[in-house]
């Protein structure tokens, strides 16, 4: 999943709907082969002169709550690091079957989703990645503490999932 999204940002796009769903293994001579799929949300996140976009705040939550980073519940323009704090949400469900806010109601979408921002903004990652490898918290800490235009080093991002196997 770090490789896919890595060859997907070297194309100056972000995904900003990473999810399971939108990941999907391949068949036959391609058993195996993680595939990115579903670009409906995609953006560029460098203009064509190679500069990266300017940080803005304002909109509404653009992907899927239940896997957004806390930047997209914030209404923040979304960056490289946004995709990766969804992937490891998204693997962290992949592990425990579940997460914290997965069961949260609220009398709307609106009230849902804020209900959400909150859980996640309140719990501390050690938290939520309670029970789960050292390296999950370690990943997580570090695509959370990533700058707005900061490039990952998707080869660290890699390694700590490498080096726990």
């Amino acid at each position: 999943m770090i490789d896919r999204i890595e060859q997907f940002h070297l194309k100056n796009l972000l995904h900003r709907d990473i999810k399971p769903e939108n990941f999907v293994i391949g068949v036959n001579e391609e058993n195996g082969m993680i595939h990115l799929i579903d670009f409906g949300l995609a953006r560029l996140y460098k203009n064509l002169q190679g500069l990266h976009v300017a940080m803005r705040e304002g909109y509404g939550l653009i992907g899927t709550a239940r896997y957004a980073s806390i930047n997209a519940h914030l209404g923040r323009e979304l960056s490289r690091r946004d995709d990766l704090e969804s992937i490891g949400y998204t693997l962290l469900y992949f592990l425990k079957g579940k997460l914290p806010w997965q069961d949260v109601k609220g009398s709307n979408r609106k009230a849902k989703y804020k209900k959400i921002k909150e859980m996640k903004l309140s719990l501390s990652v050690d938290k939520l990645c309670e029970g789960a490898p050292s390296c999950f918290s370690v990943y997580m800490n570090y695509v959370r503490n990533l700058n707005f235009a900061e490039a990952p080093s998707y080869k660290h991002l890699r390694k700590l999932f490498e080096d726990t196997l």
